[in-house]
């Protein structure tokens, strides 16, 4: 099978206020062949849709080069097109016109785009529905609408951004099924489909091959060729097996300490409530063993972007430790989880202050303030110079649950202004 797509040396660097250089991928070395589905795995925010774009040129690299069919391409890859999570259709618009909008700029007469797109819709099982609205779709009929929309400029390569995780359970299922039984009974041109994705599962049941991102700056580490004949079972232990062999790779103990200290070094918390880890620390202690992390994600019936989490999360606090695909507690996390509940705030404390610098930095600008009082625009200030506004205000949230949960802090949400509780 011929190279459809190659990415050479890919690179891409943002700038943050002050931070000029903020590397989102580096050094990532791709190849796409004929034939061939390839699923995209990575911690959250380690850059998948990034590639994505710059594949199909939507935004530019900093570095290295996309070549399609063997010639480098810059700006929009005339060979791609794109299915977006959140669907992105013209609410003004009927079914069919979102769908004829894959053939703006084409050269076909208007009668050529209806017919045209008409037959796309027939294929992804739209029929009959050219003249609805959006509103008047389910989601999983207006994500049809989206694939549609893709398909009807006949791309030799299909681009998928998490396609299917804004859909219920049951939807979400039917959806991959449908698409699947498209691209095997080859009833769509499409030549190769790339699939971010945050589901582990999901990746093992569609793709032929699964390339897993590190995470910032995100690098290729490990590029595995999923061989089970299909369609897949997937409680089979051959489908188990690579599941689990999946997990390991991405949990593995260096990628988890890199992923500790690249938080620590940013000021990054994961999006994990103090409530949420307690309950997930009283879990592990329950189990009182070292658990697959796979099996305990399917245990509570938990994706990937939900559950990585509460993993990075008791890790980063030295809670618990994870090694190839493995998590047990640790003797801190052990303690915590059989302690009563003032005990826990102080060891929380203790762990929060020895293990997130900002949390450190915080406590001594409120200690070296007179009246140790500081006005919460401050603090998010200092988190711009590493995060653009809205991520900045998260992180602070977080910080915030965190920070009260261990008595460290109080906070005026009518004032906006946080300060230290009169027992520090």
């Amino acid at each position: 099978m011929k190279n459809l797509l190659e990415l050479k040396n890919i690179g891409k660097t943002f700038s943050i206020k002050e931070n000029k250089d903020t590397v989102i991928l580096e050094d990532i070395n791709i190849q796409v062949k004929e034939g061939e589905f390839l699923a995209i795995l990575g911690p959250s925010g380690s850059g998948k849709s990034t590639l994505l774009r710059i594949i199909a040129g939507l935004i530019p690299s900093s570095g290295g080069s996309v070549v399609y069919l063997g010639k480098a391409i810059q700006g929009i890859n005339p060979g791609a097109a794109m299915v977006f999570q959140s669907f992105a259709l013209f609410p003004w618009l009927t079914v069919l016109d979102n769908v004829m909008l894959g053939l703006e700029g084409s050269r076909l007469t208007e009668e050529e785009k209806e017919k045209k797109s008409m037959q796309v819709l027939d294929v992804v099982g739209l029929d009959g529905f050219e003249n609805a609205y959006p509103k008047e779709l389910s989601g999983g009929m207006r994500q049809r609408v989206g694939i549609g929309r893709a398909l009807v400029s006949e791309p030799d390569i299909l681009l998928m951004d998490e396609a299917f995780s804004a859909l219920d359970v049951l939807t979400a299922e039917n959806l991959r099924r449908d698409l699947l039984e498209l691209w095997l009974e080859k009833k769509i041109p499409t030549k190769a489909i790339i699939l971010v994705t945050h589901g582990i599962e999901e990746a093992v049941y569609m793709a032929d091959r699964a390339v897993i991102l590190s995470s910032g700056p995100a690098t290729v580490v490990e590029n595995i060729t999923i061989d089970i004949p299909r369609w897949r079972d997937r409680k089979s232990p051959e489908f188990l097996a690579y599941v689990d062999r999946i997990y390991s790779f991405m949990t593995k103990k260096k990628a988890v300490a890199e992923l500790i200290e690249q938080r620590k070094k940013t000021a990054l918390l994961p999006s994990v409530t103090a409530g949420a880890l307690t309950g997930f620390l009283e879990l592990l202690e329950d189990l009182n063993e070292k658990t697959d992390l796979y099996k305990l994600a399917d245990r509570f019936m938990m994706d990937i972007e939900d559950f990585f989490p509460l993993v990075e999360a008791a890790s980063l606090l030295r809670f618990a430790s994870v090694t190839e695909g493995d998590i047990e507690l640790t003797e801190e996390g052990k303690a915590f989880a059989q302690a009563t509940v003032l005990a826990r705030k102080e060891l929380f404390r203790r762990q929060l202050l020895q293990q997130v610098p900002f949390v450190q930095q915080m406590m001594q600008i409120l200690q070296s303030k007179s009246n140790k009082q500081m006005n919460i625009e401050f603090f998010e200030n200092l988190l711009c110079h590493s995060f653009e506004q809205e991520a900045a205000a998260k992180q602070l949230d977080l910080l915030i649950g965190w920070e009260r949960y261990a008595e460290l802090i109080e906070y005026d949400d009518d004032k906006e202004v946080v300060y230290l509780p009169e027992s520090a």
